[in-house]
């Protein structure tokens, strides 16, 4: 993906050997940064999953979702005002700070995913996750490997985006069960685009913010952020078509 800088191009002339060592060294930078990347969505992944299991099994989820008024509002806002903190503060905040706030965010979702547990069974939880999953590598993994520039894609699944917002708070009003369903459609081909986009845009930012020890683990936290909101998104769209209600 072009972006501006590339560290190679401005790189001043070097025997072969030593550009041989600095390319292994260049590689295994970026192999570490995309770990990084991949642990932090991964354990906020499991976080979610856990935090929604155990809230849901308490009975907490049936009395705030059900019976909680106001408090079932502050539960369903939360997660946005720490995304939203985390994503306009990250700059002023220390990296242990945004970690901790990473991990609360993927807790708050996952007190308001408690409600699927409501509704769908266990085994169609677990299906549609292992489906997500191997969705959500395939496409990673071709957004890391793939030669083609997917910079143009932003600006079509940006709009792609406030489109599905806007449709789904149609529905709220409308309740069109066959609406619902192309709403579902629509978000599971966005969320595939955007992990595949997501994917590059991070390795790329990996070549502008390396060589700053605390500007490449910021720039995890928030390439984390942005694929565990792909991931998620993906499980929750496709749960629609999969799963089955209690």
């Amino acid at each position: 993906m072009a972006n501006g800088f590339d560290p190679r191009a401005t790189a001043s002339p070097q025997t072969a050997g030593t550009i041989g060592r600095e390319g292994v060294a260049y590689d295994a930078g970026l192999r570490s940064y995309m770990l990084s990347v991949y642990n932090y969505m991964a354990s906020g992944v499991l976080l979610t999953g856990i935090v929604a299991l155990l809230f849901a099994r308490s009975g907490l989820a049936a009395d705030i979702f059900i019976n909680g008024g106001l408090l079932k509002w502050v539960v369903i806002l939360a997660p946005l005002g720490l995304v939203m903190w985390l994503s306009f503060g990250i700059n002023r905040l220390s990296t242990g700070a945004a970690q901790t706030l990473f991990w609360v965010y993927a807790a708050a979702v996952g007190i308001s995913l408690s409600t699927i547990f409501l509704i769908y069974s266990p085994t169609s939880i677990a299906k549609t996750f292992f489906a997500t999953s191997a969705a959500f590598a395939s496409l990673s993994l071709w957004g890391y490997t793939t030669k083609k520039d997917l910079t143009g894609w932003g600006n079509f699944l940006l709009m792609g985006l406030f489109g599905l917002i806007g449709a789904m708070l149609v529905n709220v009003f409308w309740q069109n069960n066959t609406f619902d369903l192309a709403i579902s459609a629509i978000g599971v081909l966005l969320f595939a685009g955007l992990t595949a986009y997501d994917t590059q845009k991070i390795k790329s930012m990996y070549f502008v913010v390396q060589g700053s020890g605390e500007l490449v683990a910021k720039s995890a936290i928030m390439g984390a952020l942005a694929l565990y909101h792909d991931f998620s998104n993906l499980f929750v769209f496709l749960l629609r078509f999969m799963g089955r209600r209690d």
